[in-house]
């Protein structure tokens, strides 16, 4: 288990694999985003977008599944987040697109109200298959201790 004791500031992660597909674009979009881009293509193809593009916010959820993934795959004693700023959306993402992270922990201190409890500050980056930046964000996390009692 990787705890807030293990994690290093200035860490850079890569982590991640997503192929976009069509499919779960449009349906990502009926349910949450239905807006023509997301899901026409004529309606599409007359935007700056040019063709058929995901919603910023499927671009997000994306990510996060790559997130969680990697979370799990090394064992962090992770216990969410209280939030997430400065999302941006760079690049349009398309169906065939693959994606990819890069997340930096930037910071990171334990909480002096919940000692057994440590809060970090990421910054995360995906990338396509161009390598080409396609959303950014700073986020906060939580991650279990395991001294309360210790100090950095």
């Amino acid at each position: 288990m990787q705890y807030y004791e293990d994690l290093v500031v200035g860490k850079l992660t890569r982590f991640g694999h997503y192929d976009v597909t069509r499919e779960e674009v449009i349906e990502f979009a009926r349910k949450y985003d239905p807006q023509a881009f997301h899901l026409d293509d004529d309606a599409a193809a007359a935007t700056h977008f040019g063709r058929l593009s995901a919603s910023g916010w499927h671009t997000a959820a994306m990510t996060m599944s790559m997130t969680v993934a990697n979370l799990l795959g090394s064992k962090q004693a992770g216990l969410g987040s209280p939030g997430v700023d400065e999302l941006r959306w760079v690049k349009p993402v398309y169906p065939g697109d693959t994606l990819r992270c890069e997340s930096t922990l930037l910071e990171k201190r334990r909480s002096k109200s919940r000692p057994e409890m440590g809060i970090l500050r990421n910054e995360t980056r995906v990338y396509n298959q161009h390598d080409e930046l396609v959303m950014s964000f700073k986020a906060l996390g939580m991650v279990a201790t395991r001294d309360p009692a210790g100090t950095d």
